[in-house]
């Protein structure tokens, strides 16, 4: 089987390869995102990138695409990612010692000749941050890796010493849910067939 990854996330790869599924190619999907208002928008996102992908590669044998977006909302309102410091700066200090909540989509595109079958779950998960300091603050912008992320942290590198609690996933926060897509590919292809996939 053909597996594919419809991500530039080294995050994503890297969830992949924890759970084994070590043999997959990585398609970048170039797609115009629509702006994210809900949570179902993420979903959207999701399922744009995966039919991107779908679209490129023209699957003719069996092909299974896997497609995320993960979106952080407080309060429901969205934030995305920092354009500059200052933004960057107002995003950690509206999160600073509340509760937000992180949904990531996942769209998995099933195709074996003209069999199609597309998966869509969001998956959520509740983060409570600490309250931040100026120093703290300060501090890690100068790391630089709020500017690249949703929300401005990250929580896999520097920004995990700022997480005082998780209600959900872990990996939702990371962007890719393991247990959640485990449970896509099950629907999809059986336990056996998952499992064989896994090693």
């Amino acid at each position: 089987m053909r597996l594919v990854l419809a991500s530039s996330s080294p995050r994503r790869r890297e969830i992949l390869k924890l759970i084994g599924l070590k043999n997959f190619e990585i398609v970048p999907p170039k797609v115009e995102e629509k702006p994210i208002k809900t949570p179902s928008d993420v979903k959207l996102n999701a399922y744009l990138k995966g039919r991107y992908v779908e679209k490129v590669l023209k699957p003719k044998g069996e092909t299974l695409i896997i497609a995320s977006d993960t979106a952080v909302f407080i309060r429901g309102k969205f934030l995305g990612k920092p354009k500059d410091r200052n933004e960057a700066i107002k995003m950690l200090k509206t999160l600073s010692g509340k509760w937000h909540k992180v949904h990531t989509a996942v769209v998995v595109i099933y195709k074996n000749g003209n069999h199609r079958r597309v998966l869509k779950r969001l998956f959520t998960t509740a983060v409570k941050f600490k309250r931040l300091t100026e120093r703290e603050i300060n501090w890690y912008l100068s790391t630089g890796e709020p500017m690249d992320k949703a929300g401005a942290y990250g929580i896999q590198g520097y920004g995990a010493i700022f997480i005082e609690k998780l209600i959900g996933d872990y990996f939702t926060v990371m962007g890719l849910p393991a247990h959640g897509l485990y449970e896509m590919l099950k629907t999809l292809l059986g336990e056996e067939r998952v499992l064989q996939l896994l090693v």
